[in-house]
């Protein structure tokens, strides 16, 4: 590992900043899809050559696509080759007690003909309810796709630590689990973060700037009212409820600001450095909706805490609830205030 890129599996390495894909998936505003591909690429050219998206981020796979063509028509197959694409797979959660060998295939195939690819670098499987109990049936098929050459490593998201021991026990080889974390969520650090470490997986986190409320522009401002301007904001505020409101939530960005001063970065900057810089986690997947965004993004590598800055930041944390349970608990309850925001089916009608 160095500060700027992540052996995740034997030759396979990765940006320690992802790209991440959510914001183009609609619901973050209107999207000129050549504009996206040029961004997508001043991603690449500013040290961030990592790309994170999924089967339900609706056009996101395709633009990837796109600009992982144009790289190698104008700069060469080597250069395209370096551009490392990680999608999720979702089943919906409609489909979990009937799913087959079929429909799994059926969604790595379209996103191979979405990536334009012959092999996915990184599958990363999600499962939306456990009681539900095919998951790890539904890995094993994955493993077999694996073997045959259409994906090259295998990952969960969201997965909490007893199930992912269960897809472990199984033998599935897993590399990597996507999950949020950040100076206002610290749920891998309760148990995953062991097993995990045990198994030689990793963690691509999301979550490190909770949807740009761990940014400069919510410092002093008062606490928004309902409805928030979209869904991430929504999810992300929840989260701040749970960390110890608004009055903290501000305690926190006013240590986070101090830090960023003194190494000259905003405070999104420094939260996803403290994430960086936890157990397990190989990268930080972070959005952005332009080419400057991009290359902010990438100075995350370049920032090292020291002692002093750590210890701002603990002490603000150690005067918050910290949220409840394990990794994704809270979001799992579809009755629950987390939880009855998330969209379930999403893959309906497209495969």
């Amino acid at each position: 590992m160095t500060a700027k890129a992540f052996e995740l599996s034997p030759g396979y390495t990765v940006s320690r900043v992802i790209r991440g894909g959510w914001q183009l998936a609609g619901g973050h505003g209107a999207i000129d899809r050549s504009q996206a591909v040029t961004d997508l690429i001043a991603t690449f050219d500013a040290g961030i050559w990592t790309y994170d998206c999924a089967d339900i981020y609706t056009g996101v796979e395709e633009l990837i696509g796109a600009a992982r063509l144009r790289l190698a028509n104008e700069r060469g197959l080597d250069a395209a080759a370096k551009m490392k694409v990680h999608t999720k797979l979702v089943p919906d959660l409609e489909r979990l007690a009937t799913i087959s060998r079929d429909y799994i295939r059926g969604i790595v195939d379209q996103s191979l003909r979405r990536l334009k690819t012959e092999r996915l670098d990184l599958v990363q499987f999600h499962w939306w309810d456990y009681a539900q109990p095919r998951y790890v049936e539904a890995m094993g098929w994955l493993n077999e796709f694996r073997l045959e050459g259409k994906l090259r490593n295998l990952g969960t998201t969201n997965f909490d630590t007893p199930r992912l021991a269960e897809i472990l026990a199984a033998s599935i080889p897993l590399v990597s689990q996507q999950l949020q974390y950040s100076v206002l969520d610290q749920r891998p650090a309760h148990s995953l973060a062991a097993l995990a470490q045990e198994n030689g997986v990793s963690f691509l986190c999301y979550g490190s700037v909770a949807g740009g409320f761990l940014s400069d522009r919510w410092l002093d401002v008062a606490e928004p009212a309902v409805p928030l301007e979209n869904r991430s904001l929504v999810k992300y505020k929840l989260i701040i409820d749970d960390f110890g409101g608004w009055d903290l939530f501000q305690q926190l960005l006013r240590a986070l600001k101090a830090v960023g001063d003194r190494h000259a970065v905003d405070i999104a900057t420094i939260a996803s450095a403290w994430v960086l810089e936890q157990p397990q986690v190989a990268a930080v997947i972070v959005g952005a909706r332009n080419q400057a965004h991009a290359l902010a993004n990438a100075r995350i590598m370049d920032v090292v805490l020291d002692a002093d800055d750590r210890a701002r930041i603990a002490a603000v944390i150690a005067r918050g609830n910290g949220l409840e349970g394990d990794v994704y608990t809270l979001e799992r309850d579809r009755h629950g205030r987390h939880g009855s925001i998330m969209h379930y089916n999403l893959n309906a009608g497209r495969i």
